[in-house]
Order: structure tokens, then sequence, then C-alpha cells
């Protein structure tokens, strides 16, 4: 399993490529040290699934390892209910748009998709896909890939794989690394994004 990509370093792919570098770093501490109040939420959200005291249901499955062979990717569902084949994940709170629709990111798509891909890899059937938004007990469909997500994937994977965090010219947009909690020990937050911020105070 040494080899597997966890779910959660492909995440932080998503959002930024040379994030991965920076969350090994952080592997070997205590997340309070460096988790913001975003993250420190989203911990406290899923510690009754990570302890699988959620539910005491046997057809409930809670934080449950899965992996696919055919992917290489390894990590752990929130929720799988084997009665109503429904696989949920569990987020803090899924905010509303200007026209008061549901502001579901890519990446949270991904998830989902990718465990689902593990879980019938391991003879589950999934039927249903869904974002539990926990702050305003709210419950969002995510429907299954089509053939061109299904190739926009498979290119992810193969981008992940080829990634050289020494790379020229790369770019980043602002936002996110204002939002990122590695943004300390990023060179391109301290050469490029922090002497611009510096230039409006």
């Amino acid at each position: 399993m040494e080899n597997y990509i966890k779910l959660s370093t492909l995440n932080d792919f998503i959002f930024c490529p040379k994030s991965i570098y920076y969350h090994t770093l952080y592997d070997s501490y205590e997340k309070n040290i460096y988790q913001e109040k975003a993250q420190k939420e989203g911990t406290k959200i899923h510690e009754k699934v990570d302890n699988k005291t959620y539910s005491s249901s046997k057809h409930i499955l809670q934080a449950m390892s899965v992996y696919s062979e055919f992917y290489q990717i390894a990590w752990k569902i929130d929720i799988f209910n084997t009665k109503t084949e429904e696989l949920i994940e569990r987020k803090t709170k899924i905010f509303l748009d200007k026209e008061w629709k549901p502001k579901i990111y890519l990446w949270q798509k991904y998830q989902l998709w990718w465990q689902m891909f593990c879980l019938q890899e391991m003879w589950y059937n999934v039927q249903s896909l869904w974002i539990y938004s926990v702050k305003d007990n709210k419950k969002y469909r995510i429907y299954k890939p089509n053939d061109m997500q299904l190739l926009k994937f498979q290119k992810i994977l193969k981008e992940y794989k080829n990634f050289d965090l020494l790379q020229k010219n790369f770019r980043q947009n602002t936002q996110k690394c204002l939002k990122c909690i590695y943004r300390e020990l990023c060179d391109y937050y301290i050469w490029e994004v922090y002497p611009q911020l510096k230039l409006f105070d």
C-alpha cells in the first residue's frame, strides 16, 4: 500500500501542486499546531465518524479504509449506508452563492467520486453520492462522473505523478495562496505573493 496515493494528498494537489510537499512536512506534527480555524472545525466535525461512534448500526460503515488497485489511490470514507447504498461526505458547511445555489467545489466532487471508485473495486454497489452540510443539516446530491470527467480525473493523476517541485514559471491564484495553511513554508508565497501584499500595506 506504500505506493498508493492518499486522497487527501490529491485534494492538496488540486488546490495547489506544491502543497503536497508541505503536507508531508507537517505529518509528524500535531494538527492543532498548524491548522487554522476552518481546518480545526472540519476535524471536529469528523470526530464521531473517525471514532466510529456516529452510529451503532451495522449497515453504516464509518471511517472505513478503501482503495483502488486500478487507480492506485487509497483513503477512508466518511459514511456508507449499505442498505440505501448512499455514500456520504460530511462537511462543516456548504455555503450558497448569490443565486442561492450550493457552492460545491470540484475537489469536493472528486472526493466522492474517488471514494466511489474504491468502493466499487471492493465489490460494493454505490447508488448515490451526497455531501452533508453539518452546521445547517442539509444534504446535496453529487452526480456520478461522465466520460469527460473521468478523463479529466485520469489527467490529474498523470499530472500528480509527473509534477516537479522545481519547475520554472510556476504560477498560482493569489487567493488560494492567502487561504493556504502551508503558505509560510512556500517559496512562491514568500517571493511572489507576500512582496505584492506589502505594496498595499
